[in-house]
């Protein structure tokens, strides 16, 4: 614990004095530069978690939060097993679909596609797919009408519009006199939706639930039951509660394994970053080495006063723990209020600049997110502040440590 006269003299070795000047404003410049650093992370973090925060909705918006399928591939009872994770109160939403692979041709052109079968009235409980519809809506397709809803890019790939005919062709044959053929049946589209994922836009097609069971001949049955819950991040635990409930020949499974890759790789990215940005901050922390080794050059008359007076090797060493450390202090504390207050205003600040230059940082044209998102998480503001302060406090050791160690007789000798 300091005592209040290494507390004064080190509040006072901050400020700058006739001699020390240049010292004085090389401490400002620390204080700037770890204050810049600090802020750059918090921004640039907030911004990485505003980017995951937006394609983990609209992967989402597309994908279910969890699923419940059969090992024999095809479920016939989805009603009682709705039921059945309803009770749960995590699970806001239930709806049954049918998935499979098939071929669409409009015209010359051809492209694969992921054909989902879905329920109209219940695919708003887990999906937001009906809110981004461009043109038609969900409620077109009808049972027996065969109308199809494409993602944009793969209207666009077939070159096909609202009301077009497309030919879908199954991988599952049809046996005749002939021989085996593909099986074949025509759609109308009567949808298209844009999501702002390339993998949906370009290879997603939906079908009413019943012409996708038809078509892939599953009968009565569905391929699965899609679940969304409150809160996402209690998939695991809600995935888990449901397997003690159900019987062995279910299986479940969550969007965290269905884009683990995806999302582990973002995590990655936001960890390079921040090793990256925290140079900046360790190159800030490290001049405070410089500043307070001048510092003790300069004072070397001055800690040797201290010493003949009485001053301990520990009171010298905090003397300058104090200076350094109240250097670190300013510069975390303006930086994270800088970054606090840039990454809560970078979505308003960035269109300023956009129009003040007339220039675009996304396209629209170019990149499905046009928009800076910005997403600020505190836990990460004390991470980066407390990271920020401990460096500076590790940088005065050296310094503080070498001016307890000053000799009177030989810091005197030419004075």
């Amino acid at each position: 614990m300091f005592r209040p006269y290494e507390l004064f003299i080190g509040l006072r070795y901050t400020r700058a004095k006739r001699r020390n000047h240049f010292i004085s404003f090389i401490s400002f410049i620390s204080i700037l530069g770890i204050a810049l650093g600090v802020t750059a992370l918090i921004t640039v973090l907030s911004v990485m978690n505003g980017f995951e925060n937006e394609l983990r909705t609209r992967i989402l918006g597309m994908a279910a939060h969890a699923t419940i399928t059969s090992a024999s591939g095809s479920l016939n009872d989805w009603q009682r097993l709705a039921g059945l994770a309803e009770r749960n109160p995590d699970v806001v939403g239930t709806a049954p679909f049918v998935r499979g692979e098939a071929m669409i041709t409009h015209r010359n052109r051809v492209s694969g596609a992921l054909l989902r079968g879905i329920l109209p009235e219940r695919e708003p409980r887990v999906s937001d797919v009906g809110a981004h519809m461009k043109v038609g809506s969900l409620e077109a397709l009808k049972a027996g009408s065969y109308g199809i809803v494409l993602g944009s890019e793969l209207a666009y790939n077939l070159g096909a519009s609202l009301g077009d005919k497309v030919t879908v062709i199954s991988p599952q044959a049809t046996i005749t006199p002939a021989g085996t053929l593909p099986r074949l049946r025509r759609f109308t589209v009567v949808g298209i939706f844009e999501v702002g994922m390339y993998e949906y836009d370009r290879g997603v097609a939906m079908l009413h639930i019943a012409d996708a069971a038809r078509l892939f001949r599953l009968g009565a049955g569905v391929t699965g039951l899609r679940l969304k819950l409150d809160d996402l991040f209690s998939v695991k635990r809600v995935v888990h509660e449901l397997a003690a409930e159900l019987p062995y020949e279910y299986r479940l499974n969550d969007w965290t394994r269905q884009h683990a890759n995806f999302f582990r790789a973002i995590k990655t990215e936001k960890r390079v970053m921040f090793i990256i940005l925290a140079l900046i901050v360790a190159v800030a922390a490290f001049n405070i080495v410089s500043t307070l080794v001048m510092v003790v050059t300069d004072k070397q008359a001055d800690i040797a006063i201290l010493r003949t007076l009485g001053a301990t090797p520990a009171s010298v060493m905090g003397i300058f723990i104090v200076q350094g450390t109240l250097i670190g202090t300013f510069g975390t504390l303006l930086g994270a209020v800088g970054g606090v207050a840039l990454a809560l205003n970078v979505e308003t600040l960035v269109p300023a600049i956009e129009r003040f230059f007339e220039v675009q940082f996304l396209p629209a044209d170019i990149y499905y997110i046009s928009e800076l998102p910005s997403r600020l998480e505190w836990p990460d503001v004390w991470r980066i502040s407390g990271f920020a302060f401990l460096l500076c406090l590790l940088a005065t050791l050296y310094p503080a440590w070498r001016a307890a160690r000053t000799q009177p007789a030989e810091a005197l000798r030419y004075e």
